[in-house]
């Protein structure tokens, strides 16, 4: 049977035979603006010979798009509640298969490894939840999975950082974070009468390349995170305060390094490039190694 997924009717009727009512904790959305999914789906740029991974499929209104489209699709769902819900809606696609599991716990090298051995190139796709929008977009990067690249639709503001520049006013941690791992492109934008319930904020969706290579060389890859990080803690005052705290160094360790590399003491996180902060980060691990 075919279930219209963004008639709200038909799905509040599904949701009920379950039991299930909207988690707002989490971040349960469901889109019910028919041209949304169908442009997402085709913006993954899977064929019927590729394998899509899609993270949090709700009650499956883009799991149906990617179908249509894929030769395989793999859904991971964190709530058990969708389980049932997900196997009324998705009956008659036999290239889908949902895995009950919390995406920051899973494997997913293993999972793509199991599920798409038939596939010849693999994608990720997703609606995902604005609590953990940079959690689960920093653990896809950082297991440098094999995929071509990762479209996702993310709350406007998230998706403005992320897509930032590194050096505006726009950029955080997590902007440098993304450059260092993909090239990241906004696409389209969603309007939040789209989904039901209706967020209060408008989305957008995004699609990250992943690169061969970093853009930049660093010394030490876990330090220059932790330096990024540091350096955006505390966006009202400049770099050397966050730096200084969050790397547990002192002020002046902090100011040597920063004239070493030609910054000014008073800069500011945002203004920094990413090869700033590269040559920031090498700098600092060297003077907290004593060297």
């Amino acid at each position: 049977m075919t279930y219209d997924l963004t008639d709200i009717t038909t799905v509040k009727k599904l949701l009920a035979r379950q039991g299930f009512t909207f988690n707002k904790a989490l971040g349960q959305n469901f889109i019910t603006d028919p041209d949304v999914c169908p442009h997402i789906a085709e913006s993954c740029g899977c064929t019927d010979r590729d394998g899509v991974l899609e993270i949090g499929p709700g009650a499956g209104v883009l799991t149906v798009e990617l179908a249509k489209r894929a030769k395989r699709v793999t859904a991971i769902e964190v709530d058990a509640r969708l389980i049932p819900v997900l196997a009324q809606t998705l009956e008659e696609y036999r290239n889908v298969q949902v895995l009950l599991s919390d995406v920051l716990k899973t494997d997913l090298g293993a999972v793509l490894r199991e599920q798409f051995t038939d596939c010849e190139k693999l994608y990720v796709c997703a609606n995902l939840p604005y609590y953990i929008t940079s959690p689960v977009i920093m653990y896809l990067l950082k297991s440098r999975l094999p995929v071509e690249n990762i479209t996702v639709m993310v709350q406007k503001e998230a998706a403005e950082r992320l897509c930032a520049e590194p050096g505006s006013r726009e950029a955080g941690a997590v902007t440098a974070a993304v450059r260092y791992y993909a090239a990241p492109e906004i696409l389209f934008k969603v309007k939040n009468t789209s989904f039901t319930p209706a967020p209060k904020v408008d989305s957008e969706v995004i699609r990250l390349t992943p690169l061969a290579a970093p853009p930049i060389a660093v010394a030490d890859e876990d330090f220059f995170f932790e330096t990024v990080k540091a350096a955006f803690s505390q966006r009202r005052k400049t770099a050397a305060n966050g730096l200084s705290a969050g790397l547990h160094m002192s002020k002046e360790a902090v100011f040597a390094a920063l004239e070493a590399v030609g910054l000014d003491k008073t800069v500011r996180a945002e203004t920094l490039t990413l090869a700033g902060l590269a040559a920031l980060s090498d700098r600092l691990i060297i003077r907290r190694n004593g060297k």
